[in-house]
């Protein structure tokens, strides 16, 4: 708030002082270059000469030998000044070219658009951000705000300060824009997880006839990558074809892999990898990892030796991507085989990649201890590391350690992102602890952290807030999205399904579609479970009818378990149970735990007998299975053969565990 109303001050004193004064240049002769002093050539050549020696000096590395030359000229001009700034940015030495600027200030030499963009690239480089909105308000003064080198590098400023909304402003300020500042707006909104206004900057873009290069187009597919955005995405191809990205630029090729990679085309990543004439390592890493990604270790393993045996050396991506292979297959023994590959060729030490990625791995691979030393071996303890062995921590069901994890990462000052306040809050609505008040709590912090907007941390508050009854505040986080993908409206269908407002879960699968989004497997099971919860006996049977037909998608166990629920709550046990013979699997307990439920509602008690039959011998070892069709005999009027039932149970020993409920009174953010 503090740089807003600075920069709101200085831009309401500039406009005051321009129309009041004349330019600085033309009246104060501090303010000047003292341009008296070339009427005399000798001292034009020296300051000519001099200049050029500089720049040789810097440009040879010799820092010194600049600056001595510098300090024996009797004169200099702004083009001296701004070679030394810039010298010593080249050489990070950052604060030194600050101070450098703050000379040439204070000796009256007026500034050149260069000078602002050397400046504030040193400031963002280095973290002087202070220094940086002192800058900015250097620039309003003199009147440089609408210059595009100089207002590239004040977007850039912001950026690097995670102050999104005023490099946007800025930029939105900006009479005219170039490629370059639309470039450096797209890389800020992929970065800052608001790449659902790319392609509409990108309409924007071609509105004002400004042709993209290919470096917009890495930055659009990357958006079509996070999205799972196919039609966009194959669009995007067919121009870069066109226009002759693909064989001419390399970034692009290989961005186009890793689309078709994260569709699960490996069909078009492998032809668009082949395409590429002279591959790279990036290129081996992006085909090598969508190989490994989609389960084919083999496929991957033949590929990584044959980049090898084209002397092609290995990165660290070439190990991280089969490091989340074995992570996503719970293949821990292949986990281990590639631990001791990095570690025997060193890149396990002060790699935060491939740490991270060990960290992951072995979390999802049950094996929590391994994580945990892995993070505790690791020198510096980065945002990365710390959300892997978050994810970690979640995944084997340490909820508590993961909540205060995320403590940890605060009080550290190592920051969060949007995957830990997602990570954070997927625990907190598992863990005994978690609550309204911590929910509005990770509220907060997303928002004051600016990641409000991000999809990740969306959909889990959508489902926070659902879960803890308050739909309307999941609807409200829906409708602040600018453009939902498939997973957000699968967020809130499964929200409606939670409350039981199954109607306005087919609203939005309705909305989801005429939008071009493809619902998949885990929409339809929400869509399902709100027809279920609410009785909606012909829309659920038409959903469930049209998953084949109309979206190719083959129910799966818990698609038909969901439809026997349905058919169940509603008296149609005879079609229930038909669908559950005709399951494409062997029904399973839940299955029949609801079939068995909805025959005792009913009081079927035909039905109900196959049912708890088939529950028990599903279910031999659990308590819960027995006493459900003991309470099922009991109220048919079989008392005997209740009886016997629980002293089935009680013969094997089996012990009920107790739950247990929270009531939450009086909470309050």
């Amino acid at each position: 708030m503090q740089r807003r109303n600075l920069i709101s001050f200085s831009r309401s004193v500039t406009n005051t002082l321009l129309n009041s004064t004349s330019p600085a240049s033309s009246s104060s002769p501090s303010a000047s270059l003292l341009l008296d002093s070339y009427c005399e050539d000798d001292l034009h050549v020296d300051i000519y000469s001099n200049n050029r020696a500089i720049d040789s000096f810097i440009k040879s590395g010799s820092l010194a030998s600049a600056l001595h030359l510098f300090e024996k000229m009797p004169m200099r001009d702004v083009v001296t000044w701004n070679m030394l700034i810039n010298g010593y940015r080249q050489h990070d030495l950052p604060k030194q070219a600050f101070q450098f600027y703050n000379e040439m200030v204070f000796q009256g030499i007026r500034e050149s658009s260069s000078t602002f963009s050397t400046v504030l690239s040193a400031c963002s480089n280095a973290g002087l951000y202070q220094e940086g909105i002192q800058v900015h308000c250097r620039v309003i003064f003199l009147g440089f705000s609408s210059n595009l080198f100089v207002a590239g590098s004040l977007i850039d400023l912001y950026m690097q300060m995670k102050d999104c909304d005023t490099a946007f402003r800025l930029f939105g300020y900006l009479p005219a824009r170039n490629l370059a500042i639309y470039n450096l707006v797209l890389r800020g909104l992929r970065e800052f997880s608001r790449s659902e206004w790319l392609f509409t900057l990108y309409f924007t873009m071609k509105e004002e006839c400004i042709e993209p290069n290919g470096l917009t187009f890495c930055y659009l597919i990357h958006r079509c990558v996070d999205g799972r955005f196919w039609d966009e995405g194959k669009q995007l191809h067919c121009y870069a074809f066109k226009i002759g990205w693909i064989e001419a630029n390399l970034f692009a090729a290989n961005a186009l892999v890793d689309f078709y990679s994260a569709c699960g085309n490996l069909i078009e990543a492998k032809k668009s990898f082949e395409a590429i004439r002279d591959e790279d390592v990036i290129s081996w890493n992006s085909i090598v990892s969508a190989f490994a990604a989609s389960g084919l270790l083999s496929d991957a393993l033949e590929l990584f030796a044959r980049m090898q045996s084209w002397g092609k050396k290995p990165s660290i991506h070439s190990f991280v991507g089969f490091l989340h292979a074995a992570s996503g297959f719970d293949n821990i023994i292949f986990g281990k085989q590639i631990h001791c590959h990095v570690v025997k060729l060193g890149f396990v030490f002060g790699s935060v990649h491939v740490e991270s990625a060990l960290i992951n791995m072995y979390g999802k691979c049950g094996d929590i201890e391994s994580s945990v030393s892995v993070f505790e071996s690791v020198p510096e303890r980065t945002l990365e590391i710390c959300n892997s062995l978050m994810s970690s921590l979640l995944h084997c069901g340490v909820v508590e350690d993961v909540l205060e994890m995320f403590g940890l990462m605060v009080d550290e000052g190592i920051g969060v992102d949007g995957v830990s306040l997602s990570t954070a809050l997927k625990a907190s609505l598992v863990s005994g602890y978690g609550s309204l008040a911590c929910c509005r709590l990770l509220h907060c912090c997303a928002i004051k952290s600016g990641f409000e907007f991000d999809t990740a941390v969306s959909c889990s508050l959508i489902d926070a807030y659902s879960k803890y009854g308050h739909v309307e505040f999941s609807r409200q986080i829906f409708e602040q999205l600018h453009s939902p993908n498939a997973i957000c409206f699968t967020s809130i269908i499964n929200g409606y399904a939670r409350t039981g407002m199954g109607r306005e879960g087919l609203e939005m699968l309705e909305i989801m579609t005429n939008k071009g989004l493809k619902p998949d497997r885990v929409t339809f099971l929400c869509i399902l479970t709100g027809c279920s919860h609410s009785g909606l006996v012909e829309e659920g049977r038409s959903v469930f009818n049209s998953m084949k037909s109309v979206h190719g998608i083959h129910p799966d166990r818990q698609h038909y378990s969901c439809m026997v629920d349905l058919l169940g709550r509603a008296g149609l046990l005879d079609e229930a149970e038909d669908l559950l013979e005709h399951a494409p699997e062997k029904s399973d307990s839940v299955m029949c735990s609801s079939m068995l439920r909805s025959c005792r509602i009913h009081g079927n008690s035909v039905v109900g007998r196959r049912a708890a039959e088939a529950l028990m011998e599903l279910e031999p070892e659990d308590p819960a299975a027995f006493l459900q069709a003991s309470s099922f005999y009991s109220e048919i009027g079989e008392p005997e053969i209740s009886m016997q039932i629980r002293e089935i149970a009680i013969a094997k020993r089996m012990m009920r565990e107790f739950g247990y409920s929270l009531f939450e009174v009086n909470s309050h953010c």
